[in-house]
C-alpha cells in the first residue's frame, strides 16, 4: 500500500508515505485561508501564519526559529486562499523534534504584541514588493475582479491599513474559529514507518482538543464579464485573459487541466508558446494555468510584451482558444497530450516534499487520495470530444485585465 492513513482521536487526519530518503518532510495542513475571514478581517490569515514564528507558550521566537535550523532542517509556512500550512525538512533522526515543533507554533503560539508591530511592518513591506511586481500584482486584481463580493474576492495579503487594526487579540479569535482539530490533517513521507509516523503524531497531537467548524463556506455567485485596461506606464504590457472554471470536486477538473496544459503549459510545444513566442516573435512570457478551489476555480493566460503587440497577442490567443472549441483534437495528438502531461505529473512527484504536500491537501479536501497510477488511468478514458466541452464551457466570454 503507497499510502497508510489514519485518523487521531481528536478528529486530525494524518497520511504517511514511506520512501527510501534520509529525510522526513512532513506539514500540518488546515483548512482555513483567506476565503474564511470576516469582512472585517482580510489580511488576516496570512498575519496569523506569520505569527507562528514569534513565539509560544513554551519558546521565544529565537527558539522557534533555531530549533531544527540548528540541526540543518528547516521550518516554514504558507497561506492560501483555503489553506494554511506549517510545513517541515529534517533528517530522519530528528523527525520527533519537527513533529513537536509544528504541534507547538500551531497550538501554542502566543503572538505576542511586541513582536506582531515588527511582523506588521515586515507584511507591509511584502505589499510593496508585489506592487513593484506588475508580473505579480495583476493575478491578485484579476482574481479579486472576478470573484468581486465573494469570499474569495480578496488578496491574501490584505491592506496595510487593515494590517495595523490587527493584534493579538484578533488572531487568537480567528484561529478558534477556523482552525479546528477537523480541519487538519498531518501529512509525512521519509524512511520512517508508518507505525513510527503515527506514534509520533499520536504523541503530539492527539490531546489537543476535539474541536469542529460551526461555519460553511458560501459558493461565489456568477460575476459580468470585465474588459479592464489599465495604464501603469511599465516598459511592458501585462495581460491575463481568462474566467471561472470548475471546482477540485467537479468531474470536468483533469479534462480541463489537460486542456490547458495543451493550451500553455509548460512545454516549449504549447500551443500558445508556438504561435505567439515561436512564430511570432511576441512575447518572451506566456502561460495557461488553472487553479482549483473546493467549490470554483479560475483559469488564465497571462503574456508580457511591448505595448505595441498586445492587442495583437491577444488576437492569436483567441484563435487557439476558438481552435480548441471548434475542432475536437486528432486521436494522435490527443495521445501525444495525455503522455506528455502523465510524464509531467511523475517528474513533479519525484520531489518528495512536493509530494506530501500534495497529499496532505487532497485529504483535507476530498479526503482521498489518489496513486499515480489512478491518476494516469482516469486521464487516459479522457476523449477529445470531453476536451472540445469543457474549452467551450470554461474559455468563452472570457475577462480582461491588461496593464500598459
Amino acid at each position: 500500500m503507497e499510502f497508510y492513513r489514519y485518523t487521531l482521536p481528536n478528529g486530525i487526519r494524518g497520511i504517511h508515505r514511506q520512501v527510501k530518503s534520509g529525510v522526513v518532510h512532513c506539514a500540518l495542513a488546515i483548512n482555513a485561508g483567506s476565503r474564511d475571514e470576516l469582512p472585517s478581517e482580510y489580511g488576516l490569515a496570512h498575519f496569523t501564519e506569520h505569527g507562528f514564528f514569534k513565539g509560544t507558550a513554551r519558546r521565544k521566537a529565537y527558539q522557534v526559529n533555531c530549533r531544527l535550523e540548528n540541526l540543518g532542517g528547516e521550518l516554514n509556512a504558507y497561506t492560501t486562499k483555503e489553506d494554511t500550512t506549517i510545513h517541515a525538512t529534517t533528517l530522519k533522526s530528528d523527525f520527533a523534534k519537527a513533529v513537536e515543533l509544528i504541534s507547538d507554533v500551531a497550538f501554542e503560539s502566543v503572538f505576542p504584541e511586541r513582536e506582531m508591530a515588527k511582523e506588521r511592518e515586515v507584511i507591509c513591506d511584502e505589499i510593496n514588493t508585489y506592487k513593484d511586481s506588475p508580473s505579480e500584482m495583476i493575478f491578485d486584481e484579476f482574481e479579486d475582479m472576478l470573484f468581486a463580493g465573494s469570499e474569495l474576492g480578496h488578496n491574501i495579503l490584505g491592506t496595510k491599513q487593515a494590517l495595523r487594526r490587527y493584534g493579538t487579540e484578533n488572531i487568537l479569535n480567528f484561529r478558534r474559529r477556523t482552525h479546528t482539530a477537523d480541519q487538519m490533517v498531518f501529512a509525512s513521507t521519509g524512511n520512517i514507518s508508518p507505525e513510527t509516523a503515527k506514534a509520533a503524531a499520536m504523541r503530539y497531537f492527539a490531546e489537543r482538543p476535539a474541536t469542529s467548524r460551526n461555519y460553511k463556506r458560501t459558493e461565489p455567485a456568477l460575476c459580468d464579464r470585465f474588459d479592464r485596461r489599465v495604464v501603469k506606464h511599465t516598459h511592458q504590457a501585462h495581460c491575463i485573459i481568462g474566467n471561472r472554471a470548475c471546482g477540485i470536486l467537479d468531474a470536468r477538473r483533469l479534462p480541463l487541466a489537460l486542456l490547458v496544459n495543451i493550451l500553455g503549459g509548460p512545454s516549449a510545444n504549447s500551443l500558445l508558446n508556438v504561435t505567439v513566442r515561436e512564430k511570432h516573435g511576441l512575447s518572451y512570457n506566456i502561460d495557461a494555468s488553472y487553479n482549483a478551489y473546493i467549490d470554483s476555480g479560475i483559469v488564465a493566460v497571462y503574456f508580457s510584451s511591448d505595448n505595441c503587440n498586445a492587442d495583437l497577442c491577444l488576437e492569436l490567443i483567441d484563435g487557439q482558444i476558438r481552435k480548441l472549441q471548434q475542432t475536437p483534437i486528432s486521436t494522435r495528438r490527443l495521445s501525444m497530450a495525455k503522455k506528455q502531461f502523465m510524464a509531467q505529473l511523475a517528474i513533479s512527484m519525484e520531489g518528495n516534499e512536493g509530494y506530501m504536500l500534495g497529499l496532505g491537501k487532497s485529504l483535507l479536501v476530498r479526503d482521498e487520495v489518489d496513486t499515480l497510477k489512478d491518476i494516469c488511468r482516469k486521464i487516459e478514458m479522457l476523449r477529445a470530444e470531453q476536451l472540445t466541452e469543457v474549452a467551450n464551457e470554461v474559455l468563452s466570454d472570457n475577462s480582461i485585465l491588461l496593464y500598459k
